[in-house]
């Protein structure tokens, strides 16, 4: 029998607390809530030793997002943001979760807590073992654990039956081992994390420009004369962006904004290492605020693209034609859809008026160097491929691509989901890493394309496969159509989770679950008396070394190379070609191993070593395209978004708290938005809340309905907010159970989350 378990946070309400919604980002405010958080889980001499050391070329990298360092020089007390200092907090507490918290609780009873409650539970200090048909961890030691392991991976009918999931944490040393251990065994089956937020980011831009990266480096925006963001809130996902968007407004740049939310973080910044924005009003960032409607981005860039067209029929010189002649194809087949369509239709889909539009228009018309930016708002729509190609197109028109202060810009999540992807965790074997991977190590990967994400739960859930192993992550909380994915991971033989903090993967398992605790990117990493450091790639495609600073939490911890080498010794054999046990005790042997495998690496530990740092090869950074169609650049033409709204319908997106980074859930307070003490709660437009006859604080239930499948989520409080009509945005994860999980976007099988359609009712 499945056990009883909640995969869902606690829906009991917590006390909201409203405010109005704040004018800035950061100040003050920014570094008492940081050092509270820091200090309450870790202490001042903790905490004074972790943050001299967040961030530095002698320290370890945050664990929290993907935004760069800069390349020179670094603030000693405060190259960090507020929700870096809680990532660090929520890392490197002193609260421990170990045997006697187990031998306490059973896994159904702490699946009715809340994810902030399971979140501060603590760290995990030594392996567990959930025995089939038991209700609590018991201690396991690592070989034995190693050996479970093992023994459902053998007794498999075949690899394919197995999924080995990734998310973005992990290191280049341990992503890179993880693939070729998934290889060696059998099975291309390794979805990560990419394949639910920015894997349409990856799709549009390799076709379009001939690699799936963004193509600026930090200095560009300094050097950019317009900025445009979409889709993206920085100053609770990405804060330390702030500071790039502040150089460039104080370099004389301009800063266009598209998101459906009014964000603080986009209005106006107060940097907290300047004496002076503490004492003034700080920089106002956004110079137009274009408040489009959900997934409506590309009605408005069509209108601009028209516009910015007939502009140069006038005479005005507003588009590159040089640069589009040259370097770029398919041109005339964009200019043909253009002209096709009404700019008054385009502007009655996306929300945004006329006058705003010709300001768009004007400030694009006199510059060449821009930047586009964008995070999930943009992707996770099923036409999520479609909005990154019509930002290409925007950016192509322009000349804007392989210039200083221009490019793309896709803003990534967790610290290292670019470099997992760089090292080959990816659920497809090119050619290419197949020969390098049979000359290096003699092994014949697998040629058929494994499974993404929500084919991996599919696959589960129709018990087509049935072990479960993630390198990091809380997969359940953070996939779509949550009921649906608990009963396929329920549906598993064995589900492995190698970890840090408990949460609530580790309550919604399989019939036999093992947890692995490992080591924090705080941590010191000793082996045989030496200190070991591992690599991450930054959002810009920037190698950096990340060394340990703090003494680890248990001394039962095991990093998570070694883990991964002594799970596939276990499993391959003493015998086997790889020396895997090397591996796990010394990174330089992997790092010399991904230099033989992998292009760009070449010299790898030389490169790294002394706290050196390095930029992988881009194509489109240097404006080269030689590996495209025609060896140009690809215009596209893209469809208009359809979401054929009834009149009792919403469409609904996903937002984040202040408070949280990704499925970590940090407190309860959404400061920028003015909401407090309470994350079940819905935004909603005051005029819509008028026509439906809902007031303030109501308590409200969200369906939705996807080929007759009706999906419900209860218990919402409606707040009052500033978003366009017929529009809505709940809190993640808390409304993921509404995401159908067959309803994805088109070639990127990214979840539709941000463009969900539901219906609204009193509870």
């Amino acid at each position: 029998m499945k056990r009883k378990v909640n995969p869902l946070t606690s829906k009991k309400f917590t006390g909201l607390k409203l405010e109005e919604p704040a004018t800035y980002a950061a100040g003050a405010q920014g570094i008492k809530v940081a050092m509270e958080h820091i200090f309450a889980e870790m202490g001042p001499v903790r905490a004074f030793q972790a943050l001299t050391k967040l961030n530095q070329k002698k320290g370890f990298d945050c664990p929290g997002c993907a935004w760069p360092d800069p390349d020179d020089k670094r603030s000693v007390l405060g190259e960090y943001c507020e929700n870096g200092a809680k990532a660090i907090a929520e890392e490197a507490t002193l609260k421990k979760v170990g045997p006697s918290f187990f031998e306490k609780y059973s896994i159904e009873e702490i699946s009715e807590w809340s994810d902030l409650e399971i979140g501060k539970s603590g760290r995990l200090t030594e392996p567990m073992l959930l025995e089939e048909g038991s209700s609590y961890y018991k201690p396991i030691s690592w070989e034995d654990a190693f050996k479970v392991i093992a023994s459902h991976l053998k007794g498999l009918n075949s690899p394919n039956e197995a999924v080995f999931y990734t998310s973005g944490r992990s290191s280049n040393e341990a992503a890179f081992l993880y693939g070729l251990f998934c290889r060696a065994y059998g099975t291309n089956n390794m979805p990560d994390c990419s394949n639910m937020c920015h894997e349409s980011s990856g799709v549009g831009l390799s076709q379009t420009l001939g690699i799936g990266k963004g193509s600026v480096v930090l200095e560009d925006f300094e050097n950019s004369e317009l900025v445009v963001i979409l889709g993206q809130n920085p100053g609770t996902n990405h804060p330390r962006m702030l500071s790039a968007l502040q150089k460039c407004k104080k370099n004389g740049g301009k800063i266009v904004t598209i998101n459906p939310l009014v964000e603080a973080g986009l209005r106006r910044f107060k940097n907290p290492q300047s004496p002076i924005d503490l004492l003034t009003k700080g920089t106002n960032l956004t110079d137009l605020y274009l408040q489009v409607k959900i997934n409506q981005d590309i009605p408005l860039l069509k209108a601009t693209m028209k516009r910015l067209l007939e502009e140069q029929d006038s005479g005005k010189k507003v588009i590159d034609q040089n640069f589009i002649k040259e370097q770029t194809a398919h041109f005339e087949a964009l200019n043909k859809d253009l002209r096709k369509h009404d700019i008054d239709d385009l502007l009655d889909r996306s929300g945004i008026s006329r006058d705003d539009l010709e300001e768009f228009v004007r400030l694009l018309s006199a510059r060449k160097k821009i930047i586009i930016c964008w995070a999930m708002g943009l992707t996770q729509h099923k036409n999520g491929v479609d909005n990154i190609k019509e930002c290409v197109n925007l950016l192509l028109m322009k000349g804007s691509i392989g210039k200083e202060g221009s490019g793309t810009c896709p803003v990534r999540g967790h610290s290292n989901v670019q470099g997992d992807r760089s090292v080959g965790i990816v659920h497809k074997t090119s050619p290419a890493l197949k020969k390098s991977l049979k000359d290096v190590f003699g092994i014949d990967a697998p040629e058929k394309p494994g499974l993404d994400v929500v084919h991996s739960i599919m696959a589960m859930h129709e018990k087509k496969a049935k072990v479960f192993v993630a390198l990091g992550g809380n997969f359940v909380s953070a996939a779509s159509d949550t009921h649906y994915t608990a009963e396929a991971i329920q549906n598993c033989d064995l589900t492995v989770a190698i970890s840090t903090k408990l949460n609530r993967s580790h309550l919604v398992t399989g019939r036999t679950a093992i947890i692995l605790p490992t080591l924090g990117r705080s941590e010191i990493d000793s082996k045989n008396g030496s200190n070991r450091f591992i690599t991450v790639e930054n959002s810009m495609g920037k190698v950096q070394s990340s060394k340990g600073a703090l003494e680890p939490i248990s001394k039962k911890l095991m990093s998570e190379p070694e883990i991964i080498a002594k799970m596939a010794h276990e499993v391959l054999g003493a015998n086997h070609s790889i020396d895997w046990l090397a591996m796990g005790k010394d990174y330089g042997l992997i790092r010399d191993k991904i230099a033989k495998v992998l292009k760009g690496f070449d010299s790898y530990n030389e490169r790294v070593a002394d706290n050196k740092e390095f930029y992988l090869p881009n194509n489109a950074r240097v404006g080269d395209f030689s590996k495209l169609p025609e060896g140009r650049a690809q215009f596209s033409v893209v469809d208009l978004p359809n979401h054929e709204l009834q009149e009792d319908e919403f469409l609904l997106t996903s937002i984040r708290s202040h408070d949280q980074f990704n499925t970590t859930i940090y407190g309860l307070n959404d400061r920028y938005r003015g909401i407090y003490n309470e994350r079940r709660v819905l935004l909603m437009n005051k005029e819509d809340m008028v026509t439906h006859g809902l007031n303030e604080r109501d308590i409200v239930d969200l369906a939705s309905n996807y080929e007759g499948k009706k999906r419900v989520e209860t218990k919402f409080l409606v707040v009052p907010y500033n978003i366009p009509k017929q529009n809505l945005a709940c809190y993640f994860p808390e409304a993921n159970s509404l995401v159908p999980i067959n309803h994805f976007a088109k070639q990127s099988n990214t979840p539709i989350s941000k463009s969900v359609k539901v219906k609204v009712s009193l509870h």
